[in-house]
């Protein structure tokens, strides 16, 4: 049956292929996004366009976005400031984005009786775990003030939920990657810097030995997990969403092929991530479907799309980290 569906930061990384997906099953889409990461190109090739409405509009502006949420069936809040150093050098920036922008959706979401709402929670919030798998009871420990604000978000939502009796699932993403990954702007995740870097010739800026490990998770599973909690009862729970495994920085360079050179390891960062994913496949019956070579294999295929991306040195990184060295040292 198709849904009147609301997308914030629709024109995104995950947003967009949030969007087609949604679009792909017959549902009318209208995507909030401010483009301050957000691309409009990660939506002009999407299926069914004439189902999409798009609004330029910060969702901390509430006046701006609330009329947009009448008549929407499922809202999914995925709009959020991201990247750690960012974070540590402008706080306000992100608690504006993160926490305030969170709660103007959930209030429109609320005053207009929207029927599902999916928040995007990050696995930041667990900072540096005792337990692998980690399960959502692990104690949260936030490293950094991106972290910090995901969680006091999604604390929001669920208490939304508590309060307001508004149907809230909460979905914390371990490393998603895949196509459309932001390819500008400040030095972050390992895929689009390392493709970028791969490019260009330049070897690998590998952290520490390589030997740390992530649960890296395709972006197609992630969309999977977001419409399947959305369609279910489900009320009032946080789900991990991960690949169910873990795997080497040092293995993912080997499948991408190239030279490597090695930068200081940071301070803050867990040695590992990796989901217990068994409460979400017990709840929801979800399970993740790509195999994480046949990811790098697409992302490989799609490499001309960090042609525009920056390419980063060892001396780039070093300039662009100074302040997580500085403060979470």
């Amino acid at each position: 049956m198709s849904k009147k569906c609301l997308v914030t930061g629709g024109a995104g990384f995950i947003g967009s292929h949030l969007a087609e997906r949604l679009l792909a099953e017959g549902h009318t889409v209208i995507v909030i996004d401010n483009l301050a990461i957000g691309r409009l190109e990660n939506l002009e090739m999407l299926p069914n366009k004439q189902n999409l409405t798009v609004v330029e509009a910060d969702i901390a502006d509430h006046e701006a976005i609330a009329p947009h949420f009448s008549g929407v069936d499922w809202v999914f809040h995925l709009a959020a400031m991201a990247d750690i150093v960012p974070s540590i050098e402008n706080p306000m920036i992100y608690h504006r984005s993160n926490v305030d922008g969170t709660i103007s959706v959930l209030e429109a979401a609320r005053t207009h009786g929207v029927k599902r709402f999916i928040y995007t929670a990050s696995s930041s919030c667990y900072g540096i775990p005792d337990t692998y798998p980690t399960p959502e009871t692990a104690p949260i420990g936030p490293m950094y003030p991106y972290a910090l604000t995901k969680f006091v978000g999604e604390e929001y939502a669920m208490h939304w939920c508590q309060t307001y009796e508004l149907p809230v699932v909460s979905l914390r993403l371990f490393n998603v990657f895949g196509p459309r990954h932001r390819t500008s702007g400040t030095y972050g995740a390992v895929f689009g810097v390392f493709l970028a870097q791969k490019l260009a010739g330049e070897p690998f800026t590998v952290v520490g030995d390589g030997t740390q490990t992530r649960d890296f998770t395709f972006v197609t599973d992630v969309v999977d997990a977001f419409i399947t909690a959305a369609q279910s009862n489900v009320s009032g729970e946080i789900f991990n969403v991960g690949s169910d495994n873990t795997y080497s920085v040092n293995k993912l360079v080997e499948l991408m092929g190239g030279p490597i050179t090695y930068i200081p390891k940071r301070p803050g960062e867990p040695d590992c991530t990796y989901a217990d994913i068994s409460k979400i496949k017990a709840a929801l019956n979800w399970r993740p479907e790509m195999q994480f070579e046949d990811g790098v294999r697409i992302m490989l295929e799609n490499i001309d799309g960090w042609k525009d991306a920056p390419v980063w040195t060892a001396d780039s990184v070093a300039d662009a980290t100074e302040a997580w060295f500085k403060y979470l040292s």
